[in-house]
């Protein structure tokens, strides 16, 4: 089934909210609704020790709330993680995880036009886990292969269980660590990446696509074999005219691009209005159709979100259920201006 488009909502999955029926609420009242991640409820519900769950070498410090990895825990356990290789249910996310994720499954989701899930990428995740020499496991040539076929089957049985719910399910794969490929000093380069990132999604099923909040280079991901792509436009909005054949391209082979509008922050949530977000989003879209892009075409390729997730606010949940609310009230607002159904 081809995914939704038609500036329907949905949204990424990091939430500030510790009340886990609270934030689910939220998560189920967009189009496509998604199951929350809450790092302010525990340490398990951030999205890196999610990640790790299972992964060898992994060393997890719940107390100090810190995520380490060890060459040597790494070589003892590998076995006993291959031993569970073909089992499926071994690479889900379990309750210990996530409080949300069985509950969210529980119910009835045949309804809506699609749902989502997610799960933190192994470029990000690389980057971001370090052995005892305070190196990233991404530079490491023995863990890194095994990073993104380990990484690949947590996608694919999340996925699947997502299906048996709504068969139009699809995954994001979450990957902000994109943004510094192209900085001197990663140690990973766009040519690693790319093939990397080619050869898992060769091992990962359909609908899937990339999410990050964050500034890319946009030619770079646009390009991969992806049926969805999150974009924060918000933040962005200056640097994507500069990409415009990119966008383009991938809407045409067939991509849905999630436009991420209403901003999460306080500070620029509160300078906003519905009339100002819908202007940038039209002006964006404006240069889309000057290269000769059907505006019909786009509308019915795109989704709408929050710009970024957002965990910092001083009024905690409370600009973030704004945020969802403003949202919701612009999708419905374009969709009657459009005439989209």
């Amino acid at each position: 089934m081809p995914l939704p488009g038609n500036l329907l909502t949905t949204a990424m999955g990091v939430m500030p909210h510790k009340d886990v029926d609270r934030a689910l609420q939220l998560a189920m009242s967009l189009d496509i609704p998604f199951w929350p991640q809450l790092p302010h409820y525990n340490y398990y519900e951030d999205m890196y020790v999610q990640a790790a769950e299972h992964f060898p070498g992994i060393i997890l410090d719940l107390e100090k709330q810190t995520l380490r990895f060890s060459s040597d825990k790494f070589i003892n356990e590998l076995e006993e993680v291959l031993s569970h290789f073909e089992e499926p249910e071994y690479f889900d996310v379990s309750d210990q995880y996530s409080a949300v994720y069985q509950k969210f499954l529980s119910y009835d989701l045949s309804g809506y036009p699609a749902i989502r899930g997610q799960l933190e990428g192994p470029v990000s995740f690389g980057f971001y886990i370090k052995d005892e020499n305070d190196r990233p496991i991404l530079f490491d040539d023995t863990v890194r292969p095994f990073l993104f076929e380990f990484m690949s089957k947590r996608v694919n049985v999340q996925l699947t269980r997502l299906k048996e719910k709504n068969p139009n399910a699809f995954m994001f794969i979450d990957e902000p660590g994109l943004q510094f490929l192209f900085s001197a000093m990663s140690g990973y380069s766009d040519v690693f990446a790319r093939e990397d990132i080619n050869n898992l999604f060769a091992m990962i099923e359909r609908p899937r696509g990339i999410h990050l909040c964050g500034n890319p280079d946009w030619d770079f991901l646009l390009g991969f074999d992806m049926d969805i792509v999150s974009i924060d436009l918000y933040t962005n909005a200056k640097v994507l005219p500069l990409c415009t054949g990119a966008i383009i391209s991938f809407l045409e082979r067939g991509g849905v691009i999630v436009w991420g509008i209403v901003p999460t922050n306080f500070e620029p949530f509160e300078k906003e209005s519905m009339a100002s977000l819908i202007s940038l989003l039209e002006n964006t879209w404006e240069g889309l159709y000057k290269e000769g892009l059907d505006r019909d075409f786009l509308l019915s390729r795109s989704l709408l979100s929050p710009a970024t997730c957002c965990l910092i606010n001083p009024d905690k949940e409370k600009t973030v259920e704004k945020a969802f609310q403003l949202l919701q009230d612009l999708s419905t607002h374009l969709r009657h201006q459009y005439k989209l159904s």
